[in-house]
């Protein structure tokens, strides 16, 4: 029997330049503002240290206190501008491409998705905080 390993892939085109898409993606101080799936939630807590075997922690919770859980990963290859792969703490991979296009930035989330929630679940779910993301860049004044 031949097993295939199910990836989910979730997109966002953002118009700004590269170096801004990645330094709001990147920047902790960023990160907490735009990294939710919905206004009931919020990250009250990111760190990252952006280097191969560095690692990237978010602390994610519903703003009623009803609920919240951990993410942490370590990084697997990072290419400024380009591509950020990562390991979670539980072994799924996670791979962001940046696409630099005349118009702006082409961003590709591929990741291994957990067992116990619905594929449909976890890919609205990555792509809201994508959507939060273009949005938060697209309207961001540096």
């Amino acid at each position: 029997m031949n097993s295939v390993k199910t990836q989910l892939l979730t997109e966002v085109f953002i118009k700004a330049p590269i170096e801004k898409v990645w330094d709001l993606w990147t920047n902790p101080e960023h990160i907490v503002h735009w990294n939710n799936m919905s206004d009931e939630w919020h990250t009250p807590r990111a760190e990252n240290d952006l280097q191969v075997g560095g690692r990237l922690f978010l602390r994610m919770e519903k703003k009623d206190n009803n609920g919240g859980f951990d993410y942490e990963c370590f990084y697997d290859e990072i290419v400024a501008h380009q591509k950020i792969s990562h390991t979670g703490t539980d072994k799924r991979k996670t791979t962001i491409f940046f696409f630099v296009t005349e118009d702006g930035v082409k961003l590709t989330e591929t990741f291994d998705p957990e067992s116990k929630t619905p594929l449909d679940i976890q890919q609205e779910f990555c792509q809201s905080i994508l959507n939060k993301f273009k949005s938060y860049v697209e309207n961001y004044k540096f």
